[in-house]
């Protein structure tokens, strides 16, 4: 059982510096992050025949615990539809000389990511968020044309600072998972503090749970799971005055033993990486890739098409 004396030890030491140390746990196994050579025209199969906007569906979109019981799909179906793609962030700023090259595959640079939201907009994509998703997976409810989810991992205030008015920019919104230790937290690598948390979800966004300090889901035994779930959850919602009904895994990584704890603490789905989705529980092993920070934003676009097609 780990105690929070050696949890804040741990976090005190590595998390501040997870990526610019090259940290590779996160790393995306759906997509290289060297340069891909293939090419493809197509787009993504969660278009619909009757394309609404995304600010439509997000104001239609319900609460996940509105939805009766006897009309969620059963995990055949839900995992049957066609998948949508759903990108991971982490740092969104310039590399330093420091940056390891592992590294550079979690940090876009701001231009990349500029890019990246503009191929996006260009090609008629239309951010969603986690309750869209949810309604789309669970009833089949409508998603807009070329529908993509853009999520933050960590809460670093480069996010908040630079991603944020990017997305403003082209209209998208994001889901931004939080690691409640680090909240407000300055140094060499800073995050996000109450009141800017707080405005994310003010302004739209939306706010879910990356555990207390980024500790590995699959060690997790006793008091972990009070300590790394369901407290995070607790201080999140009471700074955003909101439910907090999404999390992220660290690293991505997940077991089969963690799904229904993490769904026993009051979280309606969860997002993993690249792994393929579990038979049982998919809406507690919701696909992600990372954007890498050395592709170019042909290889991006490309990636990102190829991961979610048909998978």
């Amino acid at each position: 059982m780990f105690t929070r004396q050696v949890l804040s030890f741990s976090a005190a030491l590595g998390l501040s510096v997870l990526l610019s140390n090259g940290l590779t746990g996160c790393q995306s196994k759906s997509a290289s992050t060297s340069e891909a050579t293939t090419t493809t025209d197509s787009t993504t199969k969660a278009e619909t025949e009757k394309p609404v906007s995304g600010e439509e569906t997000a104001k239609a979109a319900p609460d996940p615990s509105s939805i009766p019981a006897d009309k969620i799909a059963d995990a055949a179906t839900i995992l049957a539809r066609p998948q949508v793609p759903v990108l991971c962030y982490h740092q969104i700023r310039d590399w330093r000389g420091s940056d390891s090259k592992s590294a550079k595959d979690y940090i876009i640079p701001v231009q990349a990511f500029k890019d990246q939201m503009q191929i996006l907009a260009d090609s008629g994509y239309h951010t969603i968020l986690p309750d869209q998703l949810y309604a789309y997976l669970t009833t089949g409810a409508p998603l807009p044309s070329k529908p993509v989810m853009l999520t933050f991992d960590d809460g670093d205030l480069d996010q908040y600072e630079t991603a944020v008015p990017i997305l403003d920019k082209h209209g998208f919104k994001g889901a931004f998972f939080i690691m409640t230790v680090a909240i407000g937290r300055r140094g060499k690598q800073p995050y996000m503090d109450k009141a800017q948390i707080k405005d994310l979800s003010d302004k739209g966004h939306t706010v879910g749970a990356h555990t207390w300090d980024h500790h590995n889901v699959k060690k997790y035994q006793g008091e972990d799971w009070k300590i790394q779930i369901e407290e995070p959850k607790a201080k999140l919602e009471t700074i955003i005055g909101k439910p907090v009904k999404y999390f992220a895994y660290p690293f991505g990584l997940w077991n089969h033993q963690a799904l229904p704890e993490i769904q026993k603490r009051g979280y309606a789905a969860a997002f993993t990486l690249a792994d393929k989705r579990d038979e049982q529980m998919p809406l507690y092993t919701i696909r992600r890739i990372i954007a890498g920070g050395q592709w170019s934003t042909k290889t991006f676009y490309r990636n990102m098409i190829q991961s979610f097609d048909g998978k």
